[in-house]
């Protein structure tokens, strides 16, 4: 498969690609082998022109007549987002959000190869990954410096980030998912994923009022 060049591909249609696999995941679970645009459209809220569009833009992968492959389909799909190739990472700030987030990339991430965790107090944290102990801060440079990680999960407070993130950049880092309360701005070529859950939160809670001050 050949996946044409990232800026032909707009960010939108990459974050599409994750729902469509986990859509399909789900119907691979459920024992359903094919199914055609106007279905997907259907289950997902899209249309059908703008799911043949996104997949077009990486090859189409689909059959007239037929629709799609559930698994040739989602298999494409985790190549094109490389879920395979499981990209080395670290973890600073092992509180409460961290503790939750280091469960999940142990357990069901995918793409991510979870190989250091940090911070300021870790004498003061419980074991969380047998196989990753927690280390002082203090030793961040030599570790990125001996193991190389390329993507750094971030969940300290906000005073510290900006200045965290570029000493990272400077040891090797390229690309971060951030959910500290504040946006982190670094230069290209490195990649940054800011996460405010409290903004979906908010969304979530004018929709809901919104919804019931129409209803009245």
């Amino acid at each position: 498969m050949t996946i044409k060049a990232k800026q032909d591909v707009s960010l939108a249609v990459v974050r599409r690609l994750p729902r469509y696999y986990r859509f399909l995941t789900s119907l691979r679970n459920s024992g359903i082998n094919r199914i055609s645009s106007l279905e997907i459209a259907r289950r997902m809220g899209l249309t059908a022109s703008q799911i043949r569009q996104d997949l077009n833009c990486f090859g189409g992968f689909g059959q007239q007549g037929y629709g799609y492959n559930v698994e040739q389909l989602k298999r494409e799909i985790e190549k094109i987002l490389f879920l395979q190739e499981r990209l080395p990472a670290i973890l600073i700030g092992v509180g409460n959000l961290g503790r939750a987030l280091v469960g999940y990339l142990s357990n069901e991430a995918q793409g991510i190869a979870l190989i250091g965790l940090f911070d300021q107090n870790p004498k003061g944290i419980a074991e969380i990954n047998p196989e990753i102990k927690v280390m002082n801060i203090n030793e961040l440079e030599t570790f990125c410096h001996e193991h190389s990680p390329k993507l750094a999960i971030i969940c300290i407070p906000e005073n510290n980030v900006q200045t965290m993130a570029e000493k990272l950049v400077e040891f090797g880092v390229t690309g971060f998912w951030n959910f500290s309360h504040v946006d982190l701005r670094l230069d290209e070529p490195v990649t940054v994923e800011n996460v405010h859950l409290g903004d979906s939160l908010m969304t979530l809670g004018f929709q809901m009022h919104t919804k019931h001050i129409n209803s009245e």
